[in-house]
């Protein structure tokens, strides 16, 4: 029972220090890197830190698409 809590706690500290920004794609992540990580070896804060990682490096790369999309298609910001 503890080990579900020090996991929550620690996405929640984790969570907090990262500014908005930097949380997209991180919340979705870390949830499911740390469902994954408690089921694989009660490794649930390791899952999750390596959820939230892989979340914001997604989020990067569809960001990174989007704009070169936009740039091809002409609508790129002035």
């Amino acid at each position: 029972m503890k080990s579900p809590l020090i996991a929550i706690a620690a996405t929640l500290l984790m969570l907090a220090a990262a500014p908005a920004a930097n949380a997209k794609g991180c919340i979705k992540g870390a949830i499911v890197g740390g469902v994954a990580g408690h089921y694989a070896g009660h490794h649930g804060v390791l899952g999750a830190a390596a959820g939230c990682l892989y979340g914001r490096h997604r989020a990067n790369e569809q960001d990174k698409q989007q704009q070169q999309q936009s740039q091809v298609n002409g609508q790129g910001k002035l």
